[in-house]
């Protein structure tokens, strides 16, 4: 009887160890796209979802209740030899396992924040889908994106060029009628929301103002950050990160940023904006790129990198710390082997303090850094060079311990968590 008792309770006593060494799979929902191919990780087990190879331009998106995965297909032939690839838009249902295509020639799709909704565009044409048919809801749209109580969105419409000048770029919103077959006009609820000036300054930089893109509502939604970028060759240099309140009555410059490292983000809880800061494209240099935070409404700013150092990417870890992907400064050099690769640093903004999580062998980087709250870990993507497209996905416990390679050449990647990021 003794020994009976004393095998239950070393069993007993196993137990969670048992429990803690369950894959990290098993607690993770993710889309990604690798080989060509639409792939998810649910339950521990990781499935390729679609049978035939494509080329996936851009991350797939999960619905806001985690029942659909939105993915795009670029088409294989041309619709004439002067035209552009056109993209499909699908979804998929992760509980029925059946894929619907949204659109033949769709771009920049969105999921309603709140239901099964995905607005597009077709050209100029803004569109949203119930998943069975699409409507027209407005002409001349640039970029957009859905207020958070999904009945509205936001959009932008560019600056035209006329003999006596640059007109100015508006932003407008759009309500969508409760029954989307009762739209009987494309303008009726559309509203001006706010005229941005023509020229905008930040300190001794100044920019023509074109187009507003990438709008991101803050946690409470009082607050839409957006860039706002001058002519397309200019714009590789130089656009401003912009604030406005969700009412469009206060509209602020932040400070000079360019697009190809990484976009600005809102913390996941506070009305903290991070960017990084500075001018010039990559090519010229990697310098001059600086880790910032803004508080709103008090515009309180922090400056994060230290000097003789400049940022790539980065991503919020809490309302208090965020991860970024950091390099010394160094000129550019066409010889892959002598640009820098970078390093992930967690930094605590309250304190400060910085430290270095990840140290990769030599030739390769470390980039893109992704926390996953429900689980306690950083993603990142480790390559040989900036430019290279093949990426592999790593992950570790927050602090950068027990990290391994967890997917390898993966493309996009989105992982389902039950709160925006």
């Amino acid at each position: 009887m003794k020994k009976q008792i004393s095998i239950v309770f070393i069993l007993f006593l196993l137990m969670p160890t048992f429990a803690k060494a369950e894959p990290i799979e098993a607690h993770i929902k993710m889309a990604y796209i690798k080989n060509g191919f639409l792939w998810t990780m649910m339950n521990g087990k990781q499935e390729k979802q679609t049978k035939e190879p494509g080329t996936y331009p851009y991350a797939p998106q999960w619905s806001h209740d985690g029942k659909w995965i939105l993915y795009q297909i670029q088409t294989k032939e041309k619709a004439s030899s002067a035209s552009e690839h056109s993209t499909e838009i699908w979804v998929y249902n992760i509980e029925t396992k059946k894929h619907k295509r949204i659109t033949v020639n769709g771009t920049n799709p969105k999921w309603s924040p709140v239901e099964d909704l995905v607005a597009f565009k077709s050209g100029g044409v803004l569109n949203v889908s119930d998943l069975k048919h699409f409507y027209n809801i407005a002409l001349g749209v640039g970029d957009y994106n859905w207020f958070p109580d999904g009945r509205s969105l936001i959009t932008s419409s560019s600056a035209s060029l006329r003999p006596d000048g640059w007109t100015n770029p508006v932003l407008y919103k759009i309500t969508l009628e409760k029954n989307l077959k009762k739209i009987t006009s494309l303008t009726k609820n559309v509203k001006p929301f706010y005229t941005i000036p023509k020229e905008l300054k930040k300190g001794n930089i100044s920019i023509i103002a074109i187009d507003g893109t990438d709008f991101q509502f803050s946690p409470d939604g009082k607050w839409i950050s957006f860039i706002v970028g001058p002519t397309a060759s200019w714009s590789m240099d130089s656009n401003m990160v912009c604030v406005i309140s969700s009412d469009g009555k206060n509209f602020e410059v932040l400070d000079e940023v360019i697009l190809g490292v990484d976009h600005p983000q809102w913390a996941l809880h506070k009305d903290l904006i991070g960017y990084i800061a500075g001018g010039g494209r990559i090519v010229f240099g990697f310098k001059n790129k600086t880790m910032k935070v803004t508080e709103l409404p008090a515009y309180n700013t922090l400056s994060l990198t230290p000097v003789n150092f400049a940022e790539l990417g980065f991503g919020w870890k809490d309302d208090n710390a965020l991860y970024v992907s950091r390099v010394k400064e160094k000129e550019w050099s066409n010889e892959a082997i002598k640009r820098p690769d970078p390093s992930l640093f967690l930094i605590n903004i309250n304190d400060q303090k910085q430290t270095q999580i990840t140290h990769p062998p030599a030739g390769l980087g470390d980039y893109s850094p992704v926390y996953i709250p429900s689980v306690s870990k950083v993603t990142w993507l480790r390559k040989k060079d900036i430019a290279s497209a093949e990426e592999d996905l790593w992950i570790a416990d927050q602090d950068g311990k027990n990290a391994k390679l967890w997917i390898k050449n993966i493309g996009g990647y989105s992982v389902y968590e039950n709160q925006k990021h």
